[in-house]
């Protein structure tokens, strides 16, 4: 039996770094609870220091896990020991280099968003791209 999962990123910036994820993967920020224009103004109401404030992405066609960004006070100190690969999807078997071609074109869009480029790799045939969002957490891109 398959469970529904969550992933949590903690973050300095909670709106920010959910921002920048929503415009990498296609997610929408999650709505507020009902009578609450915005999460913020959910938060006040009910006394949440902004120390302790949150943002949530979901995937609107509800086929990927939420995403929860909570404020932490604490930096990210060394390597992830969990990341996130993002696909570059291909319908149909494509040559290689027009793979890296669709890799690097998805890697220069998330540079334009925030994001920073560290390295390139490639094994068996797989090809990607080790990158950072904006407040250090490692990600790839994949082929």
């Amino acid at each position: 039996m398959s469970r529904d999962i969550q992933i949590v990123i903690d973050a300095h910036d909670p709106v920010r770094l959910a921002e920048f994820w929503a415009k990498v993967l296609g997610y929408e920020p999650e709505p507020a609870p009902p009578g609450y224009e915005t999460w913020e103004e959910f938060a006040r109401a009910n006394s949440i220091p902004k120390e302790r404030y949150a943002a949530a992405l979901i995937d609107a066609d509800q086929g990927g896990p939420r995403i929860f960004f909570p404020t932490v006070p604490e930096a990210k100190r060394g390597k992830n020991r969990v990341h996130l690969d993002v696909f570059v999807r291909c319908a149909e078997q494509v040559p290689e280099a027009q793979l890296l071609r669709r890799i690097e074109d998805e890697v220069a869009r998330i540079v334009d968003l925030g994001g920073t480029r560290l390295a390139d790799g490639s094994e068996n045939g797989a090809h990607w791209t080790v990158m950072q969002d904006p407040e250090g957490n490692e990600f790839c891109v994949h082929g």
